[in-house]
């Protein structure tokens, strides 16, 4: 890790910062003063490429406001891709072509903002068009050459060409827009009658079948279907519509939306567009299953869906096939899943979090589970599970491990992490750390952060940092306080009495060393309504040290045992007696 070059590094943050900053934002035109050709001008300037698309903007009366002032990226079919469309038409020129159809064909090359090629993901871009579909983009290599793909459609032969009300990429092929709905594309592909019949006897192949226009519902405009072909079904020994009911069905009405197999066919429908790209974004998805969510991960080249590791069990994904995804549609997206799955139902389940196992650490084989390390603030800063708040400098982070170390011998997995932290965060210190966890089931939960004590100076009264915790879900910046809430000081000991005794004002031992040092205490409960990923947020509330060593967080369903099983040092459980 300590082999970054800090001059390189910290110009590859200032640009990826910027790129994001960038990405979350309309871009700023200067519209008082400039020289260059708005896109109609520019299009016209340049004949041997655009005399046809020039043509095109007159008829469809577009001219005129793309040749004024605002901010616009249009992808721009050269003339030999306009005359190419011609010949799929039937036409030899552009004037046999109404008007409104080829204001219809503009709006679906525009987008009203600049973005730039910078801001292009292997996936939808982060605008509608005009026209009030997606496109999406994505590299791919031919002949030794990467280009940018466009809708699977047509090739960027030349971009970011900057005009005085926005962007032009020059492409070689025009794009066509979807023209069936979610629902008319399944029913129209006959390999999937099964799942077809199934969402019409359910009632969902009409919520799948709604124009966003026509949509009075906002978070179901554009919806995506992770669908099953019939092949996937009989594999599963699904062989007809009935057999499917025969399966799921508990009611024997699927159309009740407490129904299980209306609930099965919810639970393969999430909200928004996502197209591949877009869900292995995130950890988990919303589907219409009302508090049912779908997990999500790239695993080397592959999208999984569901592939999780419960009560230390792998629980083996289904893979989203790239080349039989991403099929658009007027109202969103489709795929297909390469298996059959379900609604995974499970109940709340313990889950014992060792906060020094996120990815980046893991992966550092000459640190992780042999020696300490202090991260450096700038490769704290770029940790993708272990978050600060506060400028790059706050974010300060060490481990420590081994049997020789007093705050780590007797810990879980015989390690720790320090993290600095202040009352209101200081120019060295933040104000709050927060973690990703591990898959939580839906319920309630006692959180136990376990920790070792440790004052960082014991002059003029001492040192102390004193924590509250707060949770939230992945993909939300909405961090709530615990109910029944504690805090935590970091210089406190367990108060030495009884277990039972302990446990009714939040205190326990956790590990193997019953020292008033090493102690677990209890934060409040959170009340998790969707089985996913969280973030747990412990935030400085008093006091400011850097001596803060956190060890283990313990998610444990309220009605379980809350003391054992407690651990040895190298993770061995040690049962109730």
């Amino acid at each position: 890790m300590r082999n970054i070059v800090k001059l390189t590094f910290g110009l590859l943050l200032f640009l990826s910062v910027l790129a994001v900053v960038s990405a979350c934002r309309k871009s700023t035109l200067v519209y008082s003063v400039s020289n260059r050709p708005n896109i109609t001008r520019f299009l016209q300037e340049h004949p041997d490429e655009f005399s046809e698309l020039s043509k095109v903007l007159n008829l469809s009366g577009t001219a005129s406001f793309l040749d004024a002032y605002g901010s616009y990226t249009l992808f721009a079919p050269n003339n030999t891709a306009i005359k190419a469309y011609l010949q799929t038409k039937g036409k030899t020129t552009v004037e046999e072509i109404s008007g409104d159809e080829w204001k219809s064909f503009v709006r679906f090359h525009l987008l009203e903002d600049s973005i730039g090629t910078e801001q292009f993901t292997d996936g939808k871009l982060p605008q509608l068009t005009m026209f009030g579909q997606y496109l999406i983009t994505g590299s791919e290599s031919a002949n030794g050459q990467t280009k940018i793909r466009v809708n699977r459609q047509a090739n960027i032969t030349a971009s970011n060409i900057s005009v005085g009300n926005g962007l032009i990429h020059t492409i070689d092929n025009t794009l066509t827009p979807a023209s069936l709905t979610i629902a008319q594309i399944l029913e129209a592909n006959g390999n999937y009658v099964i799942f077809t019949e199934a969402l019409k006897k359910s009632g969902l192949f009409e919520t799948l079948n709604v124009l966003p226009a026509n949509n009075p519902t906002l978070n179901k405009k554009f919806l995506t279907l992770i669908a099953e072909t019939d092949d996937v079904l009989k594999d599963a020994l699904i062989y007809d519509y009935d057999d499917l009911k025969r399966t799921y069905s508990n009611t024997g009405d699927p159309t009740l939306a407490t129904d299980s197999l209306h609930l099965f066919l919810e639970y393969h429908i999430l909200y928004e567009a996502k197209y591949l790209a877009d869900i292995i974004t995130s950890s988990a998805h919303h589907t219409l299953a009302p508090l049912e969510v779908l997990t999500a991960k790239l695993s080397g080249e592959s999208v999984l869906i569901n592939d999780d590791y419960f009560n230390g069990t792998h629980e083996v994904g289904i893979e989203l096939p790239r080349n039989t995804g991403d099929i658009s549609a007027t109202n969103g997206v489709v795929h297909n899943a390469a298996k059959h799955f379900g609604i995974k139902l499970r109940s709340p389940y313990r889950v014992d979090f060792d906060v020094c196992t996120f990815p980046e650490l893991l992966k550092n084989k000459a640190y992780y589970g042999v020696n300490s390390y202090e991260f450096t603030t700038e490769e704290a800063a770029e940790l993708t599970e272990v978050r600060f708040s506060g400028a790059v400098e706050n974010k300060k982070l060490i481990y420590r491990f081994g049997s020789g170390q007093g705050t780590s011998k007797t810990s879980y997995n015989v390690d720790v992490l320090i993290v600095p932290m202040a009352t209101g965060g200081t120019s060295s210190r933040p104000e709050w750390v927060e973690f990703k966890t591990p898959l939580l089931i839906r319920g309630k939960y006692k959180i136990w952060i376990g920790y070792y004590t440790q004052a960082q100076s014991s002059s003029n009264g001492g040192t102390k940092t004193e924590v509250q915790a707060l949770i939230g879900a992945d993909g939300s910046d909405v961090r709530t306080p615990l109910s029944n809430a504690r805090t935590l000081n970091f210089v406190t000991k367990r108060p030495g009495q009884p277990a039972d005794v302990e446990e009714a004002i939040g205190w326990k031992t956790y590990m193997e060393n019953t020292s008033g040092s090493q102690v677990s205490r209890l934060m409040g409960i959170a009340d998790i309504p969707q089985t996913g990923r969280y973030w747990i947020r412990l935030k400085a509330i008093d006091g400011s040290q850097t001596t803060n060593n956190i060890d283990l967080i313990q998610f444990i369903p309220i009605n379980d045992n809350q003391q054992y099983p407690k651990f040895k040092p190298d993770g061995t459980l040690i049962p109730k007696p």
